[in-house]
């Protein structure tokens, strides 16, 4: 997908997980996603300001929440799936985001937080639905092969 320019259909953004960078794998069914960036800005009203307020940015997180299906036999899904009834360190594991761009967004130690799974009515297919919380500054990939 490298140098793909324009408009773009969301499912061309794919997702990978894993124990590792080496291994890891999309997961299949997953249907919806949302990206939350949360911010910490500091503020302050100097007298030289006039008393306008000044800003800097300094702190990031990123909550990128997936919903789709359970789909028992994927090794994605069975690794997501997997986390449900993990804490603290065993709850963490590599994540990707690969743009449509090729750009790549990742973390080796993410939070995998499973928010639902197989809850729904009779009819309805298993869901698998997760947050995957940023643990610390990604690693950003750009298409030509250079990191930021």
């Amino acid at each position: 997908m490298t140098g793909k320019t324009g408009v773009y259909p969301c499912y061309e953004n794919q997702f990978q997980v894993g124990d590792k960078k080496e291994g890891a794998t999309s997961i299949a069914d997953m249907e919806t996603f949302g990206v939350k960036f949360d911010n910490g800005v500091e503020e302050w009203s100097p007298f030289d300001m006039e008393g306008w307020t000044r800003r800097l940015l300094t702190a990031k997180s990123v909550t990128i929440s997936v919903s789709g299906k359970r789909n028992v036999g994927d090794t994605g899904n069975d690794y997501v799936f997997g986390k449900t009834f993990k804490n603290g360190r065993d709850a963490e594991g590599y994540f990707a985001w690969i743009f449509p761009d090729g750009t790549t967004v990742s973390w080796d130690d993410a939070v995998i937080n499973v928010t639902n799974t197989g809850a729904g009515k009779a009819t309805e297919v298993g869901p698998l639905e997760f947050d995957v919380m940023s643990n610390g500054k990604p690693t950003i990939t750009l298409p030509s092969g250079g990191a930021s």
